[in-house]
């Protein structure tokens, strides 16, 4: 099946114009309700891990209000931090993730969703059952990767 692009105008770091592709429309054959679903599913979960990071991190917070400010002696003290730092961690990857199913789900309803970014082919429908929020087909992730 041919690659349906339409092309407009983007300007370059030297300010000339080139043309550049833009992705085509959603593949006709996406059951894309299935996949507003799955994508709201994936939302609504990402939500919840951004919730309980936050209680988390409150809890961790409200703790070390009890342990001294010199935690560096306090055997306690390292055990907070560590602990605080994993739950910052945790939910920044939970806040990506969100930022990442939100824009998948723009891409869905404005009617993109299932078109690689970068080479503008299709992505497969299994790929997109395992990360529904993929912008980008194997292969070119692969060479992202690299």
């Amino acid at each position: 099946m041919p690659r349906k692009t339409a092309t407009t105008t983007r300007r370059t770091a030297r300010g000339t114009a080139r043309p550049a592709a833009r992705p085509a429309s959603t593949p006709e054959g996406l059951d894309t309700a299935r996949f507003a679903a799955l994508l709201d599913e994936r939302t609504a979960h990402a939500r919840e891990q951004i919730d309980a990071a936050l209680a988390e991190i409150r809890e961790v917070t409200i703790a070390a209000q009890d342990t001294p400010a010199d935690d560096e002696h306090d055997p306690e003290g390292s055990t907070v931090t560590i602990e605080r730092a994993n739950e910052m961690s945790m939910l920044a990857a939970a806040e990506a993730s969100l930022t990442e199913l939100t824009e998948a789900r723009r891409r869905l309803d404005h009617g993109s969703y299932g078109i690689c970014e970068r080479c503008g082919s299709e992505i497969p429908t299994a790929r997109l059952e395992i990360r529904p929020e993929a912008r980008t087909c194997v292969a070119c992730a692969g060479t992202r990767r690299r």
